[in-house]
Formats: structure tokens, sequence, C-alpha cells
């Protein structure tokens, strides 16, 4: 099992958490500008997490390429790409 998994793990317990107390705060009444705040950090941090899995699996797919040149020029492309959408997030 990937070290990252575990990362992943703990970041999702932590979105679990989040999500939780926004359910809270609107039970509480509190302002639209507060649940906002948060639905937006965890937005943010649903995102951080997609990038350390993607991250994960491109590592695990260059690891199982080896020395396949044709790969190699594929991965390269996909890392290009993921770059590519995380400045557009």
């Amino acid at each position: 099992m990937s070290e990252r998994r575990s990362e992943v793990r703990k970041r999702v317990a932590r979105i679990h958490g989040h999500v939780h107390a926004i359910s809270e705060m609107l039970d509480e009444g509190r302002p639209y500008g507060d649940v906002v705040h948060q639905i937006v950090a965890v937005r943010s941090a649903l995102d951080s997490t997609l990038h350390v899995i993607i991250d994960d699996l491109v590592e695990a797919c260059e690891e199982r390429a080896g020395k396949d040149s044709s790969m190699e020029e594929s991965l390269t492309e996909l890392r290009q790409v993921v770059g590519k959408l995380r400045s557009l997030g």
C-alpha cells in the first residue's frame, strides 16, 4: 500500500469533520457567509487531496513503465496535462 494512501485517509477524515461542522453551523443558524467560507475550505481540501492521489498514481505508473520510452513520453504528456488542469483550478 502506498505511503500516500495514509496521507489521503487523514485528509479525508479532516474533510469529513469539516463537512460535519458545516451541518452544525446550519443547525445553529450561523450566517451564510460563515457557511460559504467553510464550504470553500472543504472544496480546496478536496482538490488538494485529488492532487495527492493523482501524483501517487502517476508515480506508480512511472515505476511500472521502467525504461519503455513510449510509456515515458505518455507519462510526460500526462504530467503536462495534469499541470495545466491544476493551473485552471
